[in-house]
Parts: structure tokens; C-alpha cells; sequence
């Protein structure tokens, strides 16, 4: 998924096989988690225990092969490009930063504090809020390039919103999670949550951006991008296999959790998608704006929200296991976006 516009338009990546079927992958990686869990307790009771200052080192180290190989295929570069789309990056900094993180908040409230509160273990209902506003708090940064593709998307639109997404990400983060956590009445460790900002995604976005010039001074950035694209997928799996481990019993005992825990992501995909599509229309956007603006409106960096809820929360903790449940979900639900927002192109482009 190359986002290289230093010499040429970027590229427009496909889907590959092992992105299409990551549901399938994390459904396969909950099994083989939980039977791990199961039969050697022991070797992850000693994966807990490797934390220095709270942060869980094989967990850390795992996280940054999921997210470093993402960052490099961001082009800052980019930002100049966002004058030329101002009323499609106006509509998706809106629904990103103003509309998500607090829709999601709202709707976690109302089915996993409330509606659903008697189907869920108690003492992990505002572990699970906690969860759900950490996944909803940080824009995705790297599948938005294959759902933008697969909605034949404007390609220096994308690149240069995802640019900016991740700019503000690194000052943003931080402050909409604590205030949305403390809305919670959810204890709020700062130093953790910071720490967590700084891990990754400061750090790694500094990382990235000089690996990419050096790459790009040696004509090799796309080349490194295909060696590197399954490591990022793959360490995610690992990272899950880690978490059922860990949340195995929990899950077996209440079989309902992940179920109810997607109801509100569910609907918050939609939404949002929803709403950014609709905004796109009547302010006047190209179709082409408005589906990687609805798309980018409505995923999530999952990568990120796992890191920070396992940092912040622990392994063991609902909110780890609420980020994981979107991992779940993401790929089929943003196909079905993915399918309205192509399905609905003539009623869409009937006022432009």
C-alpha cells in the first residue's frame, strides 16, 4: 500500500488475500489463544510479567512492528495537498474529532453501562467503556488506502488526510481519551497515558519518516513496503493470541461479551460513515471526496487502541479485549460500507 506521492500520484493498492480473510485469521487466533491460555498457563503468566513501567516489552516490541510498517506509507508531504480538498478534510476532521470519540462514548454508555449492564461481568463494565472510547479516539491510518481504492477514491485526498489525521493524533490523543475517560468516572493514569502517546505514536512516527526519506533517497520505499506488508498483520495476530490467552477463561464463561461489545461498534461505524457521507453531499464534494472521507470518518487505528488499552489497562482487561472485538469486526463491516457508499453513487452524484 504505497503512499508515495514524492515523484507520482500514489498508488492504488488492492486488497490482498491475507487482508480480505483477517476476520477469519482473528477468529482462528481467539481458538488457538484460549487453548493456549488453557493448557500452558504458565509460559503467559511469564509474558505478563516482563513490564518495565507498566509497558508489557514483548507486547511493545510487537506493537511497533504493527505500526512502523503502517506509518512509513504516510507522505507529510501530503499536508500541501489539503487546501485543494478543504470541504472533504473540513467534514472527516470533524467526524473524526468531534462526532466519533464522543458518539462512541455516548453508545457505550447507553449498551454496555446500561441496556446490557446484566450480561456483563460487573467489575468490568468501565474497562469495557474504556475500551470501546480508545478505539474510537484514533483515526485509522493504513487500511483507509484500501477501502479508499476499493471506492476508486481520490488518491492525494486520502494520503493528505491521513497525514493530518496522524499529525493531530500526536497532541490529540491523549487529551480526548482523559477527558472521555474521566466523563466515565474511569481513573484516569496519565503517566501511563502518556507514556502510551509517546511509545507509539510519537516515537514510531518520528522513526518512520526518517527510515522513509532514507528509503526514498535509495529508490527502495516500495520495495521495503511489500517485504514488510504481512509483518504488520502478523504481529497483530500474535498480539491477539497473547490477549485470548490471557482473557480465554473470561470469554469462555461469558460467551455473550463479544457479542454485545460489537453491538455499539457496529453501530458507530455506521453512523459515521453515515454522517460524513451525507456532510460530503450537501456540502458539495466530488464522489470521489466523499468515500474515502466517509470510510476514513468510520475506521479505527485498532493497532493503536490495543496498544494503549493493553498499556493502560493491562492484558488481562476488558478494554483489551473491547479493542480486539474491533479488530473482529472491522474488515466485513467496512466492506458493507464499502458496498453502499459504490452502490449509492447515482443518488449521490445527482447534485453535483
Amino acid at each position: 500500500m504505497s503512499a508515495d506521492t514524492a515523484t507520482s500520484q500514489p498508488a492504488k493498492p488492492a486488497m490482498n488475500t491475507f487482508e480480505r480473510y483477517l476476520t477469519l485469521w482473528v477468529a482462528l487466533c481467539i481458538v488457538v489463544g484460549i487453548a493456549a491460555g488453557h493448557w500452558m498457563p504458565g509460559v503467559f503468566r511469564a509474558v505478563s510479567a516482563m513490564e518495565v513501567a507498566k509497558v508489557n516489552l514483548p507486547v511493545a516490541v510487537l506493537v511497533w512492528l504493527m505500526i512502523i510498517p503502517m506509518l512509513l506509507k504516510i507522505d507529510f508531504g501530503a499536508l500541501g495537498e489539503v487546501k485543494q480538498h478543504w470541504r472533504g478534510i473540513g467534514v472527516t476532521l470533524f467526524i473524526n474529532w468531534a462526532v466519533k470519540p464522543f458518539s462512541m462514548a455516548l453508545l457505550g454508555w447507553l449498551f454496555i453501562g446500561w441496556l446490557f449492564r446484566p450480561w456483563l461481568p460487573a467489575d468490568q463494565i468501565d474497562s469495557y467503556i474504556a475500551g470501546l472510547i480508545l478505539l474510537a479516539a484514533a483515526p485509522c491510518t493504513a487500511m483507509v488506502f484500501v477501502w479508499s481504492n476499493l471506492v476508486d477514491g481520490e488518491p492525494h485526498f486520502t494520503l493528505s488526510q491521513v497525514a493530518l489525521n496522524d499529525a493531530i493524533m500526536v497532541v490529540a490523543f491523549a487529551p480526548i481519551v482523559g477527558l472521555l475517560l474521566g466523563m466515565s468516572s474511569i481513573s484516569i493514569p496519565w503517566d501511563t497515558l502518556l507514556l502510551s502517546v509517546g511509545l507509539y505514536i510519537v516515537i514510531p512516527v518520528i522513526l518512520a519518516q526518517l527510515w522513509r526519506r532514507m528509503l526514498l533517497a535509495s529508490g527502495s520505499l516500495e520495495r521495503m513496503q511489500r517485504r514488510l506488508g504481512p509483518v504488520s498483520l502478523v504481529a497483530l495476530l500474535v498480539t491477539l493470541v497473547l490477549l485470548f490467552a490471557f482473557q480465554g477463561e473470561q470469554i469462555v464463561s461469558h460467551p455473550l461479551v463479544i457479542a454485545l461489545l460489537a453491538v455499539p461498534i457496529l453501530i458507530q461505524v455506521y453512523f459515521n460513515s453515515g454522517l460524513a457521507y451525507w456532510l460530503n453531499r450537501q456540502c458539495g464534494v466530488a464522489h470521489c471526496v466523499a468515500g474515502p472521507s466517509a470510510l476514513i470518518g468510520a475506521s479505527n487505528f485498532f493497532e493503536l487502541a490495543v496498544a494503549a488499552a493493553i498499556s493502560i489497562f493491562g492484558l488481562q482487561s476488558g478494554a483489551a479485549l473491547a479493542t480486539v472485538v474491533g479488530v473482529l469486526i472491522e474488515v466485513p463491516v467496512m466492506l458493507t460500507v464499502v458496498h453502499i457508499v459504490n452502490g449509492s453513487r447515482r443518488w449521490y452524484e445527482r447534485t453535483e
